[in-house]
């Protein structure tokens, strides 16, 4: 975190009319900003800006001759208002009510003013950082060349709005708020195929071993992460609404000029594959200008984390235009229609 760098957006008001400044912090890889075509990169709910390196969580994708050449690309990542990677008590934020994820979107467009950037070549965007891509892209709909949203969709579907209720209970109401909630998120990023494979059943001093794996999450994630931030992302992923409450989604995304990837799971259980290929179908009727690739896993939402070589296949053709001789490319891929 030593390379964290923070501008400040002043006088920001959210949607429901809470003013603050935002500490906004991020990190950059790779060539200098203004130097070459720019990337900027959203995390996952319990993500943070570290692409690579120690800690990292996207460095199978973000590197040096990686899918994201960091030789040719400069690499910027916001870190998501309050989700306490500083690591100081005044980076957070307790009303978390107070925000949507549009407001997150909103923050990251005066960040980018501030650092004096008005063109990028992608946003690229994970789980609740997919939808923040959405977001990003109909507030700013000319702001990228490619926006991509990964395991993500442009709407919280009910599913996904039970168990972040679900969610919110546990982390206001368990004496061990954390490490519960982690327990029982794990059970929805996954796949009863995913785990029955990689635990069969299987005991170790006495206890099953998919009940140590949920305490080992529980436990982990306890230890880096803050409650008021759990807290808040997941109220957040609750507010996912590219309509603004019109329930129009369509509308909205119509108004996007820049070329849509979207990239789903055919096993997600949480942003499922069939509402990404409906937005496709919907969308491509009017829009000649959205792909959308298939990552084939039995691993659930989890997938992006887990199919490396799969998601980078279905970048590639984004950031490199080529492939390498001999690559197989397992990952199923629709084109301009």
């Amino acid at each position: 975190m030593a390379s964290l760098r923070y501008i400040t957006v002043e006088n920001f008001k959210t949607e429901n009319g809470f003013t603050r400044d935002i500490d906004l912090s991020y990190q950059t890889f790779g060539l200098p900003l203004g130097e070459a075509p720019i990337v900027l990169v959203n995390h996952a709910l319990t993500g943070n800006s570290t692409l690579i390196g120690e800690n990292a969580w996207f460095d199978q994708i973000v590197g040096e001759e990686k899918t994201i050449d960091l030789n040719r690309f400069a690499v910027l990542a916001f870190n998501i208002p309050g989700n306490g990677y500083s690591g100081e008590v005044e980076d957070l934020i307790f009303n978390y009510k107070d925000f949507t994820l549009d407001d997150v979107a909103r923050i990251f467009i005066e960040g980018l003013q501030l650092l004096k950037i008005d063109k990028l070549y992608a946003i690229l965007g994970c789980s609740i950082g997919g939808a923040l891509t959405w977001h990003i892209a109909v507030n700013q709909p000319d702001l990228a060349i490619h926006i991509i949203s990964v395991a993500a969709h442009h709407t919280a579907n009910d599913w996904v709005l039970a168990n972040c209720s679900i969610q919110e209970a546990i982390l206001n109401n368990s004496s061990a708020p954390i490490e519960d909630a982690r327990r029982h998120a794990m059970t929805f990023y996954r796949t009863p195929a995913s785990l029955n494979q990689k635990f069969n059943r299987e005991k170790q001093n006495g206890n099953f071993k998919v009940q140590d794996w949920l305490d080992f999450h529980g436990k982990a994630l306890k230890n880096r992460y803050k409650l008021p931030a759990y807290r808040l992302l997941n109220h957040l992923l609750s507010t996912i609404d590219i309509s603004n409450g019109t329930g129009d989604w369509l509308k909205a995304a119509q108004k996007i000029r820049s070329q849509i990837h979207l990239i789903t799971v055919n096993s997600d259980k949480f942003f499922l594959a069939e509402d990404n290929w409906n937005t496709y179908v919907q969308l491509s009727e009017t829009n000649t200008n959205i792909t959308i690739g298939e990552i084939k896993s039995i691993h659930g939402h989890d997938a992006f984390l887990i199919e490396h070589q799969q998601l980078a296949n279905l970048l590639q053709p984004i950031f490199q235009n080529i492939k390498t001789k001999n690559e197989k490319n397992t990952a199923h891929l629709v084109w301009h229609r």
